[in-house]
């Protein structure tokens, strides 16, 4: 009975406390920014972070800068199949000669997928992919180095303003797949020793070009 007592009250207390009118001392925490704004651009902000993670970033000054840059890699590389599927992407690499593979021939002997991308994420360094491009999956998965070409008006601050830019860009179409790339591939799981590119390109290359500048 004493234990019975004992309980009531406590209950009781309880719907006291929760009748009680009360200030919420976090009233406005919903307006509250999550992150303290950038010191940096964001072009500065997603270089730091995309490197930060194993990503390798390379700034164009221009669409020639870009083209020597591949250039240089495909050299340092021996890369000699390397793929781009994106009409946009193949009429630029055209425009200056640069070679490459515009159908899926020997795909399985692929030395790097060249691709555009939806966005670039400056908090986190994170690339967003979708399936809505020509590039379309398997080019940001299987070959063993992804080169992604990016712009600056792609730059957002975090996740939430890049799947706002998707909203935006496809209103009510979303793309089935939408995915958020954060350096190459890496797994800890056999040892716990980092192992880059277990689950697809164990190199990624961003190359940013600023789009103010250059025709895109």
């Amino acid at each position: 009975m004493k234990e019975s007592t004992s309980k009531e009250q406590i209950l009781k207390r309880v719907r006291v406390a929760l009748l009680e009118k009360r200030d919420n001392p976090y009233s406005n925490l919903e307006e509250t920014p999550l992150y303290p704004p950038f010191e940096d651009p964001l072009e500065i902000v997603f270089a730091k972070q995309f490197s930060a993670v194993a990503g390798k970033f390379v700034f164009c000054d221009g669409e020639i800068d870009l083209v020597e840059n591949l250039l240089a890699l495909a050299d340092k590389h021996a890369l000699r199949k390397m793929y781009a599927w994106e009409p946009k992407l193949q009429e630029l690499l055209n425009h200056y000669g640069f070679p490459f593979y515009s159908t899926d021939t020997d795909f399985d002997k692929a030395d790097a997928g060249i691709t555009l991308c939806e966005a670039l994420v400056a908090r986190n360094g994170s690339i967003l992919l979708s399936n809505a491009s020509g590039a379309g999956r398997r080019l940001s998965i299987f070959p063993s180095i992804h080169i992604v070409i990016a712009y600056t008006s792609q730059l957002v601050g975090d996740i939430k303003d890049g799947l706002d830019f998707l909203k935006t860009k496809y209103k009510d179409e979303l793309p089935s797949m939408i995915s958020l790339v954060t350096g190459p591939s890496r797994t800890a799981d056999i040892e716990k020793t980092l192992v880059l590119g277990a689950h697809g390109p164990r190199e990624l290359y961003l190359f940013l070009l600023d789009d103010s500048i250059v025709n895109v």
